[in-house]
């Protein structure tokens, strides 16, 4: 190798005439002569003396001429004389530069001892290029010292060694596809990565620093040696700017064609503060959605029955979505990769729903290597496996989680209560499996999931005859499920078995023998079991550019029987019922339903989806119901950045409780469907890049409801008109208001508004002074979850590797009707002066006191060598403020009072998560 310095001036030796200007005749080369000067070294710069510029044809005016010296612009690198071994050496030449600035000529002052040396440096400087020197600003000739530093070649043996592997992300051992690799300390890439983040290059046997680059990541180096004719094998891992970051990806390029649809993704669904890290909590703080009590999950959409809204997982309908009221979710949450909300005019392939639809959607799974999540918290601790098998494109996938909140609290009920008190326990576990089987162009998929919720209290055994109970709740069900494309579209076909089970089970103290120490008996059990056979098919294609349909349909059987045992039997009941779902059922039931619609763009702008569902409804012995629902969708983009859209639609439900209960619906297909209309409009408007804000305003009317409250459930009763049918009418109407800031840039949040009104038209009574009915009459009443105004907002940011999050929300009261709480009371006075409270008429009832809370999250996540850990605290209610679900109506000798009961339903949550 050699090295090349130029040198600056150190002295001028002489200058050679040339064109000076028009006092001067330029001489002929063969003329020219060479002329001593001295030069002058000063502040102003290089310059001759004022008689040697006279000598030159200059006219200085007695000052010095200044001397503007050539600059080098060409480079003629020299060479190491091939084959010479030696030491580093220097040679100096003077070389003379013309006043075109080229070399007219060179000669060796100072050389080492090897002649090639000189020889190598005499020749490369003829290809020196130089810019003019001037005088006066006249281009003269200029001789000057020029050195050549020169170093033996460094020798690198032959490339007979390769370095092969990965770069990948640390903490996700996601492949990094865009790194670059550089070797040595070289500023040229030594190589790049391939779409997998794989590397292969060929370096030379030795010792190495491997520099690793990739935007987003922080660089690594390493260090590896190789010998002779060795093939590394390495995994290079990067540290990521930001861990876990919030990434603008887009999810869901499905064409909008509802009227109302909002979709989450990712943190969006998992990192929202208040929700435990589940999916389906978001829900509850989306536009539209009141609540039945804060921290309960189920949501009241648009101010119908919790249950008049489905909610469905690909398709199959989950009959209880949450476990013990307050949540998780049945589901684990890395089994979900999408939510879909549809609080109004749900698409046709929704059915027998009243209200609106909530859908999770499957992630796929992922078909690279083993993916593995734990977590533990202060509940419950679960975990998620998967893995896929290349060979034979099957992937596997387990999950489940367990709570130990039954020793919590009894371990808190024997610290609060003695070791006499009652034995609370509330506990519940939940499993799912996927097995996916890539069939040709299609895919197979084999899916089982099931959900236990066990609470209740054991009584006490400080007395005879105290009373307790357990409520358990399961289900489970199994899909199998298979895409493949058909007649140029893709068709579905699925088959589902499920279970439901709710049951009652009581205990009593007793004394097994005079004096004996008091135990706890099992004293019976109440019970519904229901077995369900479904199945479905869809197929959807596109026609045209512009012309989409799909068709599809599906049939769902139903058996159910009751079991009663035990001594604690209710009158009028008969003892000793032990049927089976399969054997002898007590209600046999077939829901069946098939539906077609068409996705239409007429012009550009335009989207027309018309559709229509058709429903049965049969129940043994001989009660049949038909449901026919046309729907339609309207959509128009009126600019690029702003979208109206419109939407309308039947709806039919069999008769509701406020939760899903087995049997419930087909045992009361005897009073008939629910049926309503849904009326929705608004507008979508992107305001700026990373800003959504949208609008609708609805009506729904209902003309017919058949809604059970909590009471009628537990007393087994009928009230209404002679059929005995409790059946209503009404309408819901109201405007939501959402702007939104989708995952991206480090952060996501929204905030939204509604304004809801649920009115049903029913016969009620008025009570006197005496608290007796005095008369019954019809008129409209505000429904028992109607609340007025709900405000949510939602923000979550990211740091390098904090995460923190808030969620504020408020709500006006519902009505104390006395059908979910306590009901309205006023103060009379009696025949002897004595005070005292009586029911109010429904129609006069007051509202629950309104509510608002503050909820928090912070987060901390480390990334690892192959996994990554975070630490979350999570807290629903960190504003610890109060809501007032009841009042208690006093007489005390102070005087009458009403007592707001409240509870400040505070949720605290700390737990740690590791995922490979």
């Amino acid at each position: 190798m050699r090295l090349r310095h130029p040198c600056t001036f150190l002295l001028l030796l002489a200058v050679l005439p040339a064109a000076v200007g028009a006092q001067s005749v330029p001489t002929p080369a063969s003329e020219q002569r060479a002329v001593e000067v001295d030069v002058q070294a000063t502040d102003g710069g290089t310059s001759v003396s004022a008689e040697d510029a006279e000598r030159l044809g200059l006219t200085t005016g007695g000052a010095d001429a200044k001397l503007v010296p050539p600059t080098l612009v060409t480079e003629s690198p020299a060479p190491w004389p091939e084959g010479l071994e030696g030491t580093p050496g220097e040679v100096t030449l003077e070389l003379l530069v013309d006043v075109s600035g080229a070399v007219a000529g060179a000669k060796v002052v100072q050389a080492p001892a090897e002649p090639r040396l000189a020889e190598a440096a005499l020749k490369a400087a003829s290809g020196l290029r130089f810019t003019p020197a001037t005088v006066g600003g006249v281009p003269v000739a200029v001789r000057l010292p020029f050195v050549y530093r020169f170093e033996p070649p460094v020798q690198v043996p032959a490339a007979t060694a390769r370095l092969q592997g990965e770069v990948r992300a640390r903490g996700t051992r996601r492949p990094i596809v865009d790194a670059t690799l550089f070797l040595d300390g070289a500023t040229e890439p030594a190589g790049a990565v391939d779409a997998q983040g794989r590397f292969d290059l060929a370096v030379p046997p030795g010792t190495h620093r491997v520099e690793v680059r990739a935007p987003g990541y922080q660089p690594g180096t390493f260090e590896e040696t190789v010998s002779e004719g060795q093939a590394v094998q390495v995994v290079y891992r990067l540290q990521p700017g930001r861990v876990n970051p919030y990434e603008t990806v887009v999810r869901d390029d499905r064409p909008r064609t509802e009227v109302t649809r909002i979709s989450l993704h990712e943190q969006e669904i998992r990192e929202v503060p208040g929700t435990m890290g589940d999916p389906f909590r978001v829900i509850m703080l989306m536009p539209g959605v009141g609540s039945v009590a804060s921290g309960v999950s189920y949501p009241v959409v648009r101010g119908s029955q919790p249950a008049a809204t489905g909610f469905f997982l690909d398709g199959v309908r989950i009959p209880m979505l949450y476990h013990l009221l307050l949540g998780p979710a049945v589901i684990h949450p890395d089994f979900i990769d999408t939510v879909d909300f549809y609080p109004g005019t749900p698409p046709v392939q929704f059915g027998r729903v009243l209200g609106g639809a909530v859908e999770g959607r499957l992630s796929r799974p992922r078909e690279d290597r083993l993916h593995f999540t734990a977590y533990a918290d202060f509940i419950n601790s679960g975990g998620f496996i998967e893995y896929p098998f290349q060979e034979t494109g099957t992937s596997v996938s387990v999950a489940g989680r367990v709570s130990y909140t039954g020793l919590l609290i009894g371990l808190g009920t024997k610290l609060f209560a003695g070791p006499d008190g009652e034995d609370v326990h509330a506990n519940f576990y939940d499993y799912q499996a996927r097995v996916e089987q890539k069939v040709g162009e299609g895919r197979v998929r084999l899916f089982a999931l099931g959900s236990s919720d066990d609470v209740g209290a054991s009584p006490s055994r400080d007395s005879l005859g105290n009373t307790g109970a357990s409520v358990v709740s399961r289900f489970h069900r199994v899909d199998l499920r298979g895409t493949h494309p058909l007649g140029g579209g893709e068709v579905e076909v699925g088959l589902t078995v499920g279970v439901d089970e709710v049951g009652l089970s009581g205990e009593e103290t007793v004394e097994p023998s005079p004096g004996a120490e008091m135990v706890v008996e099992h004293v019976g059990d109440y019970g519904v079991e229901q077995t369900t056979y479904s199945a479905r098919a869809g197929w959807k294609r596109h026609l045209t550019e512009t012309l989409e349909v799909a068709v599809g349909g599906d049939v769902e059987h139903r058996r159910a029987s009751t079991t009663l045992t035990g001594k604690a039997i209710a009158p009028g009941n008969r003892p000793g019922i032990t049927g089976d779902p399969l054997k002898s059922p007590s209600s046999l039931a077939t829901f069946s339903g098939a539906y077609a619609s068409v996705t239409w763009r007429p012009a550009e702008r335009w989207l027309l989806q018309p559709g229509v569902r058709v429903d049965a409804y049969h129940r043994v012995p001989g009660i049949t119901h038909t449901a026919v629902e046309p729907r339609l969708t309207v959509r128009h983009q009126l600019t690029d950045a702003l979208a109206l859209k419109g939407g309308a639609g039947l709806f039919h439900q069999p008769p509701t409780v406020l939760l899903h209960l087995p049997a419930v619906d087909t045992a009361a297909l005897r009073y008939g469907l629910q049926s309503g209309a849904q009326f929705d409009v608004g507008a979508e408007w992107k305001a700026t890049e990373g800003l959504e804000v949208g609008g609708d305003v609805f009506y729904n009317p209902l003309s017919r409801t058949v809604e059970f409250d909590v009471q009628q459930v537990v007393e087994n009763r009928r009230r209404g008109g002679s059929s005995g049918a409790p059946s209503a009418s009404g309408y819901a109407y109201g405007f939501e208001l959402m702007a939104r800031h989708p995952l991206g840039r480090n952060w996501f949040g929204w905030a939204s508004y509604s304004f809801l009104q649920s009115k049903r038209r029913v016969r009620f009574e008025r009570y006197g002074d005496d608290n007796r009915v005095v008369e019954s009459v019809d008129g409209t009443l505000p429904f028992a979850f109607e609340q007025a105004h709900v405000f949510n907002a939602a923000l979550s940011y990211k740091f390098d590797t904090w995460t923190f999050g808030t969620v504020v929300h408020f709500n006006t009261g519902r009505p104390e009707s006395g059908q979910v709480s306590s009901q309205t009371h006023r103060l009379v006075t009696d025949d002897h002066g004595r005070t005292k409270w009586v029911r109010q008429d429904e129609d006069r009832v007051e509202r629950l006191g309104s509510f608002f809370r503050v909820d928090f999250r912070a987060s901390k996540s480390w990334a690892m060598e192959d996994f990554t850990l975070d630490a979350y605290f999570d807290v629903l209610n960190i504003s610890a403020q109060q809501e007032t679900f009841a009042y208690d109506y006093l007489l005390e000798e102070s005087g009458a009072r009403r007592k707001p009961l409240r509870l400040p339903v505070i949720l605290p949550m700390f737990g740690l998560k590791g995922t490979y």
